[in-house]
């Protein structure tokens, strides 16, 4: 069996990202495992603009951000392997892997980073009433389809939900010739930024239902229409509002899963809110040695954000490493973050070292004039103020290193409250 220093599971943004964070820490022996045939992850797909504002400060497509960092891959000459499916791994860090010129293999590491993204979920998940015809996509296969494949799902289209990718294929499906009738969301606020509200929906007239579901899929071979109708505040659809809407397309942007399989096969501990494992501020999970990052510890809505957090995993696993596999971040204590329900949920989860932290959130509902504290008991350790937040952005707060060290106690709070004034 080969004994690797660093196994980087994805080579998508988060992984590239963490094999640079490790490599410019010291750590030369690195692999990186990628299932499909080229490194980018699902950027190689995303021909729009909009990426690498906050990293880069210029606006770049999808293949354009994936580039800049696959080329430091190369120049660095940091080893990967494409058409690789990771199996398994294990406890002590016993990776089990396939491909076609190697065949089933494994390796043995002294730090894996779990950088595999996540998945869409598909109509099973919903239960949506009717037939099964063809015409039904999610919205990243439909964008597949179109931008990589070339072909077209369809030319008279409704997209259920409102998350960046069912907007962008809004404002792409009708570039490419086709109607979209309706964009219908359950909620009664939209999924997806505010940018891309304006820029595919609003620029290109196309109607938003929210508090809306499909209720009902017509069709025996291919799709003839949906029905759909409004929701009262349970999200329970109101009879007497079904409309039907003739169409031969439905895309679903109804969500992000966490892809957490191989987590679940070491053990990891999994955060029942974000479908990703429960991290510290080094992004180490509760397996020694495992670290995860990007939208396989929780979903993000700028891959900014998942270049700056997989940079902190590689750096964190390459210091794993030099410290003989003991240590990541010097250690010293466990103080576990406590969201009111306002915050949905926080990244980390919990703080064990003292250093200076930057704390990821969403929110569960839309806010404004927010006041956002973290605080034990009535002592304020950070707080911030927010004219407005919403589930869709994700927003942070720093922890100063000294603010940690004076925390006593093993829990903090972590809450929201809206000002009137």
């Amino acid at each position: 069996m080969e004994s690797i220093d660093l196994v980087i599971i994805g080579g998508g943004p988060a992984g590239m990202g963490a094999a640079i964070g490790a490599y410019k820490n010291g750590i030369r022996d690195i692999l990186i495992l990628e299932r499909a045939e080229t490194l980018g992850g699902i950027l190689q797909q995303c021909i729009h603009n909009g990426f690498g504002i906050h990293k880069f400060n210029e606006e770049l497509t999808g293949p354009e951000y994936s580039w800049k960092y696959e080329k430091q891959i190369l120049d660095l000459n940091i080893p990967y392997k494409l058409n690789t499916m990771v199996t398994e791994i294990s406890k002590d860090k016993i990776i089990t892997a396939i491909n076609e010129e190697d065949g089933i293999f494994r390796i043995h590491a002294k730090a894996i980073i779990l950088a595999t993204g996540c998945r869409e979920r598909p109509r099973g998940a919903l239960n949506i009433p009717g037939t099964r015809p063809s015409g039904i996509f999610t919205a990243g296969t439909a964008q597949k389809y179109i931008n990589i494949k070339g072909y077209m799902p369809g030319k008279s289209v409704v997209i259920l939900g409102s998350g960046d990718i069912g907007l962008i294929m809004a404002r792409r499906m009708t570039l490419e010739g086709a109607e979209v009738k309706a964009v219908c969301e359950i909620m009664p606020y939209p999924g997806g930024r505010a940018r891309n509200i304006e820029q595919c929906l609003n620029d290109f007239n196309i109607p938003m239902k929210l508090s809306h579901t499909v209720v009902e899929i017509h069709g025996k071979e291919r799709l003839t229409g949906v029905t759909i109708a409004r929701v009262d505040e349970n999200k329970k659809p109101i009879p007497d509002t079904k409309e039907y809407i003739a169409c031969d397309t439905l895309l679903l942007s109804v969500g992000l899963i966490p892809e957490n399989e191989l987590a679940k096969f070491a053990g990891i501990e999994l955060d029942s809110i974000t479908g990703g494992a429960i991290v510290d501020q080094n992004r180490q999970t509760s397996v020694k040695g495992i670290f995860a990052c990007g939208n396989a510890l929780h979903v993000h809505d700028l891959v900014d954000y998942v270049s700056e957090e997989a940079e902190i995993a590689g750096e964190s696993a390459a210091n794993y490493i030099k410290n003989n596999e003991t240590n990541p971040g010097n250690i010293t204590r466990k103080i576990m973050i406590k969201t009111d329900g306002r915050i949905r949920y926080s990244v980390p989860q919990k703080i064990t070292s003292i250093s200076d932290t930057k704390i990821y959130f969403r929110t569960s509902g839309i806010y404004k004039n927010a006041k956002i504290t973290i605080k034990e008991g009535e002592r304020i350790i950070a707080v911030i103020k927010k004219k407005r937040v919403v589930p869709s952005e994700m927003e942070s707060i720093k922890l100063a290193a000294d603010s940690i060290k004076a925390i006593e106690g093993d829990v903090v709070n972590f809450e929201l409250e809206e000002l009137y004034d």
